[in-house]
């Protein structure tokens, strides 16, 4: 026997956060400062996204590695 589909009515709307670009940037001395670095394939304008050691592009998919910070002997 075949089930019934009870439909339940429309579903709510919900908005996508937004992108909060002023975080990106700051002002020093009259003068504008990224905060993150530039996505080399794509150009100024898309960032990269910084987690768990790596640098990603969401718009071109690449990715950049951080390796072990090692200090310098002087």
């Amino acid at each position: 026997m075949a089930k019934k589909i009870i439909k339940k009515g429309k579903k709510k709307h919900i908005n996508k956060p937004t992108s909060k670009k002023y975080s990106k940037y700051s002002i020093e001395g009259g003068k504008i400062k990224r905060l993150l670095k530039f996505c080399p394939r794509c150009g100024p304008g898309v960032f990269l996204m910084s987690s768990k050691g790596r640098l990603y592009c969401g718009k071109c998919h690449y990715t950049e590695f951080e390796g072990k910070k090692t200090e310098e002997k002087k």
